[in-house]
């Protein structure tokens, strides 16, 4: 079985490239052995969304702004391994 690749698409216009950077940080700090890759893919009019491989984990319209990362971290988990624990980030601290 190959290792899933994220993909997080950002407006370039509304300078969301920093937002994006980190976001890809914190998922590879806690799932670097079990991703392909985290991909940044330019985009604009106001997009940003996040794929798992080709399904849609977050909007920022459909879902409302953006993501913290712990509830990234949580839907990627729940994609990749809905039985892992993540910590911290499952206990609520």
């Amino acid at each position: 079985m190959s290792k899933p690749r994220i993909t997080i698409q950002y407006c370039v216009l509304c300078q969301w490239l920093l937002r994006s950077g980190w976001l890809a940080q914190e998922l590879l700090s806690t799932f670097a052995d079990e991703l392909a890759e985290v991909a940044l893919a330019p985009a604009s009019k106001g997009v940003f969304k996040i794929y798992y491989n080709d399904t849609l984990i977050w909007c920022r319209e459909r879902d409302g702004g953006f993501p913290e990362a712990k509830i990234l971290k949580r839907r990627v988990r729940d994609q990749l391994d809905p039985g892992r624990s993540l910590g911290h980030i499952d206990n609520g601290h």
